[in-house]
């Protein structure tokens, strides 16, 4: 167990003394949802609450417009990141609660820009964009943001408190067929189908499924099959997630997809061209700093389970972060467990309640201390450090 913080009631006090503002910001971002790298108001509302704090703020950190970086502290010692998430689905707005995981991280970094306790190292807080498929801290990954951090920490609205979810590897693949037109009645034998080859595709890799290793997921849609019935159709793009609990397993079922692809073309009598969209690792929770988290929730009331295998889970691109540096991503609930799940219209409707606000606020809570134990606690920055360095190169 932690050591009694001298200064936890003085940082819970202004975080209940900051909450209207992160409720006021958090419902402002679930009433406005914006998709992924079009976050210009999500992003402005975050920086404007943490300056008005009278604390700086780097807009378009990384070169990404909707990305941003404030600090506490004189950059020296160990450096806690605190990230947050704030872009929203197409059609269903924040029904994965990511107006919440942006007010958890601001309720945190404001907490301690309010109370003001001595660092032994610094604060931040990134914005992380488009997590939602586009990878948004791999960008800033790439760019050198995260350079230096000793630690990276945020919350994931759920429909439990689990402390150390594991997350699959995720790689997106578009698939585009190119046929031959032809009119569908007068001479459909001078046609080559392309949709007849993206439907095939879909066929192959469902057979497979037989023969896939526990939790190797693989979903698709079409999302363009012909110009007009009575056309054979010149162009179809077929999209898939490809998903597996290793980035190696991923790559084997990923060259599975794309084999499928290229036989249902060449029984079409059709071209195919196979465009990578990248993807996510692996999450790999940090173990040490999971607990130092869990100890805090426990003590405002949220005692939570550690792991649980039976629960299925998606991909992130904090799994990426959690290989370089090491991360948590804990699961707080917004609703009864097996109630809804995350990207279901009830879950969205949880994440613009009162019981989603509640949740993140105490997730703030336990996120601002946690971020002050990894810089005051030597041993426990020794135990991360052991925990991240013995899973390498799984």
């Amino acid at each position: 167990m932690p050591a009694e913080r001298p200064d936890r009631e003085p940082i819970l006090a202004a975080a209940r003394a900051v909450a209207p503002i992160v409720r006021d910001v958090a419902a402002r971002i679930f009433a406005h949802p914006e998709l992924c790298y079009e976050e210009t108001r999500a992003a402005a509302w975050l920086c404007e609450a943490i300056e008005a704090e009278g604390v700086p703020v780097e807009r378009g950190a990384g070169g990404l417009p909707t990305a941003f970086r404030a600090r506490l502290g004189d950059g020296a010692g160990p450096r806690v990141a605190i990230l947050a998430e704030y872009d929203a689905l197409p059609e269903m707005g924040h029904a994965c609660g990511h107006n919440l995981i942006a007010g958890g991280a601001l309720g945190a970094f404001l907490a301690i820009a309010r109370a003001r306790p001595p660092l032994a190292g610094t604060i931040e807080i990134i914005g992380t964009p488009a997590e939602e498929g586009g990878g948004g801290k791999i960008r800033l990954l790439h760019a050198g943001v995260f350079e230096g951090v000793t630690a990276a920490l945020m919350f994931h609205p759920y429909d439990c408190d689990l402390l150390a979810p594991t997350s699959l590897a995720a790689y997106w693949l578009s698939l585009r067929f190119k046929g031959v037109p032809a009119h569908g009645a007068m001479a459909p034998w001078e046609g080559k189908s392309a949709l007849a080859a993206a439907l095939g595709t879909m066929h192959l890799v469902d057979v497979q499924r037989v023969q896939l290793r526990d939790g190797v997921r693989l979903h698709g849609i079409i999302v363009e099959g012909g110009q007009a019935v009575n056309i054979i159709p010149e162009r179809a793009v077929v999209d898939y997630a490809v998903r597996a609990s290793s980035f190696a397993e991923l790559t084997i079922v990923r060259e599975l997809v794309e084999r499928c692809a290229r036989g249902a073309a060449i029984a079409c009598g059709v071209e195919v061209e196979v465009h990578e969209r990248g993807g996510y690792k692996d999450l790999r929770p940090n173990f040490p700093l999971a607990r130092r988290f869990g100890e805090h929730l426990a003590a405002l009331g949220r005692p939570a389970r550690e792991v649980d295998p039976s629960r299925s889970m998606g991909s992130t691109d904090m799994g990426d972060i959690s290989h370089v540096i090491p991360s948590i991503h804990p699961l707080i609930a917004i609703c009864d467990e097996g109630e809804t799940m995350c990207h279901e219209h009830p879950f969205a409707r949880h994440a613009g309640g009162e019981r989603g606000a509640e949740a993140m606020l105490v997730a703030a809570q336990a996120l601002a201390l946690t971020a002050l134990d990894v810089l005051a606690d030597a041993p426990l920055r020794a135990a991360l450090l052991s925990d991240f360095e013995a899973k390498k190169g799984r």
